[in-house]
């Protein structure tokens, strides 16, 4: 009886099951991934689709290697027709080419050392120009305002009347009265000429 059919038409055998597993199977709405064919993408939308899903996945794969295995790496990707550039580097990018530079036996790459040694301590000092730059401007800034406080802070002084009413004290505020009276017996007055 082994390799026959049982009696509610459902196979016995491995190889049965797997054949009508395989008939029951319903037909793919899609055709699923495709092999495509390897030549430059000419429109510009769907260059950069392939691009941004392209350097993703090489990044995950670097970062995967990475991980799995220990390995160091650098991964530098510069960008079709614009300024961008994607790196990936563990421990750094920076140290892996530092190290692949430095085991190179090759006379110029130990020149292409110098030349980044010199490249990096340009950048690092125009960095520190930029920086001291902008503490300069801030500290002057900061003066700026603390006299401006100080301005603010006399002009008050002088100009008690100015306060708030809630920080004036009992002085201050019967000296207010006392001028509020004189101003209304100004106006009534000239309120008074005005009017005969």
């Amino acid at each position: 009886m082994e390799g026959k059919m049982n009696p509610i038409n459902i196979p016995n055998s491995l190889q049965e099951k797997t054949t009508f597993l395989h008939k029951l199977r319903m037909p793919r709405k899609s055709e699923g991934r495709k092999k495509i064919e390897m030549v430059k993408i000419e429109n510009p939308s769907n260059l950069a689709v392939a691009f941004t899903k392209r350097r993703f996945g090489i990044l995950k794969k670097a970062s995967e290697l990475c991980t799995l295995c220990g390995a160091q790496l650098a991964v530098i990707v510069f960008a079709p027709k614009q300024e961008k550039v994607y790196s990936f580097g563990s421990p750094s990018v920076e140290a892996i080419i530092n190290r692949y530079l430095q085991q190179s036996p090759d006379p110029q790459s130990s020149r292409a050392s110098q030349f980044m040694d010199i490249l990096r301590n340009a950048n690092i000092q125009e960095l520190n120009n930029q920086l001291t730059n902008k503490l300069e401007q801030l500290e002057a800034e900061k003066n700026a305002a603390k006299e401006l406080q100080k301005i603010r802070e006399e002009n008050q002084q002088n100009n008690w009347w100015d306060k708030p009413i809630e920080e004036m004290g009992l002085e201050e505020l019967e000296q207010l009265k006392v001028a509020m009276t004189e101003i209304k017996e100004y106006a009534e007055r000239h309120a008074e000429g005005r009017t005969t």
